[in-house]
């Protein structure tokens, strides 16, 4: 079966083998998950190739692959699979070392690691307060509670001096982080930002990165997915 930008639901066959010099990616289009998987293939120029799931009809094949059923996640042409993002990625720097998307310096890459970490805490915010105001409920606190923890990371890059997270160049970290603040206007968290000049100016940046607008949709493509996801018939084709 030849890779298919549509999704793969329950009564679609499995795919064939891994095709030799090409790594697969198990995704879905608006996952931000998956998207940094995504990222960090386009960015290190690995040859691959993607198929997209049907997260609510996931075929039976793809859960032996991976039995919690969730993307991304990476086949080798030997049978070898890789899921969870921050690992899918980490193998891709290692696998594919031609280019370094992770600091040569050890501590270094453990601010990288302590900074996802924070950044991990700050994730469901985007979600308890886009869903919050889907359903009209009241998201003040959470709103205020997100934007202390984004102030922070406002301050990182206050301190640091520099366009990005790992310095003046993007790094990996940039890459795993990016996904939500793509969304945060469809979310309803942009005004969050108001106060967090360096931060906005790094959205600002990746916004312009080739790597970013090669795997990025549109916010009005965001919103209709979201909609749709909220209904509980999320449209996984949208736009194709």
């Amino acid at each position: 079966m030849a890779p298919s930008a549509k999704c793969q639901g329950k009564a679609c066959p499995a795919p064939g083998p891994v095709p030799k010099g090409v790594i697969r990616l198990y995704s879905m289009r608006f996952c931000p998950f998956a998207q940094r998987s995504r990222l960090v293939l386009t960015a290190k120029g690995v040859k691959h190739e993607i198929i997209n799931i049907n997260l609510k009809d996931k075929p039976d094949w793809f859960l032996e692959k991976n039995p919690s059923g969730t993307v991304p996640v990476l086949e080798t042409s030997s049978g070898q699979v890789i899921y969870e993002s921050p690992i899918t990625c980490e193998y891709l720097e290692e696998a594919y070392p031609e280019k370094k998307l992770l600091p040569s310096d050890p501590f270094e890459r453990a601010q990288q690691k302590m900074l996802l970490e924070h950044f991990s805490k700050v994730i469901p915010f985007f979600y308890t307060i886009s869903m919050g105001k889907k359903k009209g409920e009241d998201v003040s606190a959470a709103e205020a509670e997100f934007a202390e923890k984004i102030s922070k990371l406002n301050e990182t890059l206050a301190k640091k001096k520099t366009k990005y997270f790992g310095g003046d160049s993007i790094t990996m970290i940039d890459y795993l982080m990016w996904p939500w603040f793509e969304r945060a206007e469809m979310m309803g968290v942009k005004h969050c930002l108001a106060n967090t000049p360096a931060l906005s100016k790094w959205v600002e940046h990746m916004f312009e990165d080739p790597v970013v607008k090669a795997t990025m949709f549109s916010t009005e493509v965001h919103k209709v997915f979201f909609d749709s996801f909220m209904d509980g018939t999320p449209n996984y084709d949208h736009g194709l």
